[in-house]
C-alpha cells in the first residue's frame, strides 16, 4: 500500500504528508516506511517488486492516487479515452526533483486547452500562472465533470483538478501519473493495471482509497496518521481471500476506472475482523526491582498476556499435518458410516445360543466397497469379510476360523453374542460431531482421522514467523576462521533448529555487531516480516547489552530476573508491535531459556493455547545437594530407566546440549537428591509440542 505525494523532498525525519509504503501479508503488516521524495519512492518501489518477482510472488500494489480523470479529459488532451496512454502523456510533460516540479505550470498548460477557465485550479507558487485560477469558484465552462463515478461512490472524497491545500489529490495525481508509467514498461508483461486491464498478471497495481475506513484508523499504533493509513490497509487487503479480492476487482470500468473496495467497506470490516488482535505494548510488563521472579510466576504472566497473532487460511489435509488448527474440526460422516464386520466370517441374526449352529447360506456376500444389496432372510446366513457393510437383516459376525461350510450350510459352535465382531454406525464418530478443537497441532494420526470423517479441508493459523537474532562483535558464521578472542555463533543455528522443531517458519537474520544503529536497523528490517523475534546476547543492563538499551526506549521493556539456573536475566519488549524474546548469550542459557519460556510463548502465538511440559518422575541416578531459591535445570538423559545428569552443570559445557536428551527440573525448595529419589524428567521434545 502506498500514500502519494506531490510535495517535495520532506528531509530525513519521518513527517506527516510525506510518501508512506507498507507491505501485508496474511492480514499482517511491516512497519510502516518512510519515502523522503519520489526519486527515493519509485527506487523502492522497483527494488520491492523485483524482489517480489524474483520469489515468484504475487502482489497487488494499492496506490492512493487517482489512476483516471473524468471523462472527457483524456479524449481531449490526447484525442481518445485511453487512460494508460494518458499516463504516457505525463510521462513525458512533467518535470520532476527532490526541490521542484512543473504540476502548476503544466496543470496551466493543459487548462488553455480547454473551453471556458478550468478545469485544474489552486496555484501554490507566488508567480501568477497564466490559464490556471487560483480559486475554484474562478472556474467556468471547461465542460468537465468534477468527480468521476468512483468518487461520488466514496463520502467525503476530492476532485482531481484541485492542486493542493488540505485533503487535494490533484497535485499527487499529476506527479504519480508518469512513475505510474514508468512501473508498467519496466515490468512489462509481469504488470497489469486494475481495472483497465485483467488482473492476472504476477504485479497488479490498482487505486485505492485510504479513507474508505476512517473509524478504524485512529485505532492503529502510529502517531503519523499517513504511516497508520497503509498499514492498516495493507493489513485488511492482505487478509481478504482470493474470491473476496476478485469479487471487488468484478466491475464494469469505464475509462474512468474504479477505487478497489468503493462501495464495499463492509466486505474490508469482516476481512479486518477475522485477523487476531495484536499484542498490547505493555503485555510483558512486570513488577521491576530486586525482585526475582518465580519461574511459576514468569510463566503465568506470559500464559495471561498473550494470544495468537497469526491469520487464518484453509488447506487441504495433505498440507495440514503440524499446522494448528483456527477452527474446530466436525465429521463431515458418520464412522463408520453403516454398520461392519470387523472379520472375515459369515453374518447371521444373533445371538447364537450354545453348542452347534447350522444356517443355510445365502448365495452372494458382502464385500468392502460392494454390499450385498439384498435382506438377508430370517434364519440365514451370509458370507462377508472385514470391512464389509452388514446387510439387512443381520446384526452378527461369527469368525471365519471358528466355520465349516457344507455345501449350503454353515455350522459353528456358540455361543456368540448378538453384534459379535460387527461395528455399529457412528460407535467412532458421527457426523457433526467435533472431532478436534481449535488450537490443536495437527498429527499424521489426526489427518487420519480427520479423512476418516470425510473433511478434505481444514482452516488454519498461518505458521508464526520467527526470526533468529545473534548479537555480538565478537560472534563469526560457524565453520569461518577465526581468531582466539572470536566465538562461533552456536546461538543462531540453535535457536533456528528449535524454533522449526516446534513448527515455526524461520527468518535467520544473522549477526548484528555492537553497534546501537546497526541493531536498530536490523531490528526494523525484521519486523517487516516476522512475527516474533528471538535473540541471544545483549540482554542485561552492561555497556554492552544494546538489546535491552534499545527496547527500554519503547516504553514496553521488561527486564525478567528470573529465579533460575541456569538463565536469570530475561528481557521482553515490543519493537514496531513485534514481540521481542532476549535470550542470554551463554548457549546452555539461552537454550533452557527458549525450551522454558520462549517454546508455550509461541505457541500461544501461533495460535496453540498454551501448553505446559509434564515429563514424568524418574529415579534418579545421581546425587544432588540444591539450595532454596531458585528453580534449577540439569541437562539429563536415561540410562536403563534411571536419569543422569550431565557431569558438569557450568553454562560454559555447550557439549552437554548434544549428549542430553531432555531436562531435570528441581524446584524452588532446598532439597536433596540421591540415587533412585524421584525426579521430574521433560524431553527436549516435550517442550514445543
Amino acid at each position: 500500500m502506498v500514500d502519494w505525494s506531490g510535495g517535495n523532498d520532506r528531509g530525513p525525519k519521518p513527517v506527516k504528508d510525506a510518501i508512506w509504503a507498507a507491505i501485508g501479508s496474511g492480514g499482517q503488516a511491516g512497519e510502516p516506511v518512510y519515502l523522503r521524495n519520489r526519486q527515493v519512492a519509485e527506487a523502492w518501489l522497483i527494488d520491492t517488486l523485483t524482489d517480489f518477482r524474483a520469489r515468484g510472488e504475487r502482489v497487488l500494489v494499492g496506490f492512493d492516487l487517482c489512476f483516471a480523470y473524468p471523462k472527457g479529459f483524456a479524449a481531449k488532451l490526447i484525442g481518445r479515452e485511453d487512460t494508460l496512454a494518458l499516463w504516457d502523456w505525463f510521462e513525458a510533460k512533467v518535470e520532476d526533483s527532490p526541490t521542484k516540479n512543473n504540476r502548476f505550470d503544466l496543470a496551466g498548460e493543459i487548462n488553455a486547452k480547454f473551453p471556458g477557465v478550468g478545469p485544474f485550479w489552486f496555484n501554490g507558487l507566488p508567480r501568477d500562472i497564466s490559464h490556471l485560477p487560483r480559486k475554484g469558484t474562478q472556474r467556468a465552462g471547461h465542460g468537465l465533470p468534477e468527480k468521476r463515478a468512483a468518487d461520488l461512490a466514496i463520502k467525503g472524497s476530492f476532485s482531481p483538478w484541485q492542486l493542493a491545500g488540505a485533503g487535494a489529490v490533484g497535485g499527487q495525481v499529476i506527479m504519480g501519473l508518469p512513475m505510474l508509467a514508468r512501473l508498467r514498461k519496466r515490468f512489462t508483461d509481469a504488470l497489469s493495471v486494475w481495472p483497465f486491464e485483467a488482473p492476472d498478471t504476477q504485479i497488479v497495481l490498482a487505486e485505492t482509497y485510504f479513507s474508505l475506513l476512517p473509524d478504524l484508523v485512529q485505532d492503529e499504533p502510529h502517531q503519523i496518521k499517513d504511516a497508520a493509513q497503509v498499514s492498516l490497509y495493507a493489513r485488511v487487503f492482505s487478509a481478504l481471500s482470493g474470491k473476496a479480492t476478485a469479487d471487488l476487482m468484478a466491475v464494469q470500468a469505464t475509462s474512468e476506472g474504479w477505487v478497489l473496495g468503493a462501495g464495499e467497506t463492509e466486505v474490508l470490516r469482516k476481512a479486518l475482523d477475522k485477523l487476531p488482535p495484536r499484542l498490547k505494548n505493555d503485555c510483558f510488563a512486570m513488577p521491576q526491582g530486586a525482585y526475582w521472579t518465580p519461574v511459576d510466576e514468569a510463566l503465568a504472566h506470559l500464559e495471561a498476556h498473550l494470544h495468537p497473532v497469526t491469520g487464518t487460511q484453509s488447506v487441504s489435509i495433505a498440507d495440514a499435518s503440524g499446522l494448528i488448527l483456527a477452527e474446530d474440526v466436525m465429521a463431515a460422516r458418520s464412522h463408520p458410516p453403516a454398520p461392519n464386520a470387523a472379520v472375515d466370517g459369515y453374518a447371521f441374526a444373533g445371538p447364537a445360543p450354545e453348542g452347534l449352529n447350522e444356517l443355510p447360506l445365502v448365495q452372494g456376500r458382502s464385500a468392502a466397497g460392494v454390499p450385498y444389496e439384498g435382506t438377508v432372510p430370517d434364519g440365514h446366513a451370509i458370507r462377508i469379510l472385514t470391512g464389509a457393510n452388514v446387510p439387512d437383516g443381520v446384526d452378527t459376525v461369527v469368525l471365519q476360523e471358528d466355520t465349516t461350510v457344507d455345501e449350503d450350510t454353515l455350522r459353528f459352535y456358540g455361543p456368540l453374542k448378538k453384534g459379535a465382531n460387527a461395528r455399529n454406525a457412528g460407535e467412532d464418530m458421527t457426523i457433526g460431531q467435533p472431532i478436534l478443537a481449535a488450537g490443536r497441532k495437527l498429527t499424521p494420526g489426526d489427518i487420519g482421522m480427520i479423512a476418516a470423517a470425510g473433511v478434505g479441508q481444514v482452516t488454519v493459523r498461518r505458521p508464526l514467523r520467527v526470526g533468529v537474532l545473534s548479537t555480538g562483535d565478537e560472534l563469526v558464521p560457524p565453520g569461518a576462521s577465526a581468531r582466539d578472542a572470536q566465538i562461533f555463533d552456536a546461538n543462531g543455528p540453535m535457536l533456528a533448529a528449535l524454533a522449526a522443531e516446534w513448527g515455526h517458519d524461520v527468518i535467520p537474520l544473522g549477526r548484528a555487531p555492537d553497534d546501537r544503529d546497526a541493531l536498530r536497523e536490523m531490528l526494523n528490517d525484521a519486523t517487516r516480516s516476522c512475527d516474533a523475534i528471538l535473540t541471544s546476547g545483549g540482554a542485561s543492563a552492561g555497556a554492552e547489552d544494546h538489546v535491552s538499551a534499545l527496547l527500554s526506549d519503547t516504553g514496553s521493556f521488561a527486564l525478567w530476573r528470573i529465579a533460575m539456573k541456569p538463565g536469570r536475566p530475561l528481557v521482553l519488549g515490543m519493537w514496531n508491535e513485534t514481540p521481542v524474546f532476549g535470550l542470554p548469550g551463554n548457549p546452555v542459557a539461552a537454550m533452557v531459556c527458549a525450551l522454558v519460556f520462549s517454546a508455550p510463548a509461541l505457541r500461544v502465538m501461533a495460535g496453540g493455547g498454551w501448553r505446559k511440559p509434564e515429563g514424568y518422575l524418574l529415579p534418579a541416578e545421581f546425587s544432588k545437594s540444591k539450595k532454596e531459591g531458585r528453580t534449577e535445570y540439569l541437562r539429563a538423559r536415561i540410562q536403563n530407566g534411571c536419569v543422569e545428569v550431565f557431569p558438569s552443570e557450568g553454562s560454559g559445557r555447550v557439549s552437554g546440549l548434544s549428549w542430553a536428551t531432555g531436562l531435570v527440573a528441581l524446584s524452588a525448595p532446598a532439597q536433596t537428591i540421591a540415587p533412585g529419589d524421584p525426579v521430574r524428567y521433560i524431553p527436549f521434545a516435550d517442550f514445543g509440542r
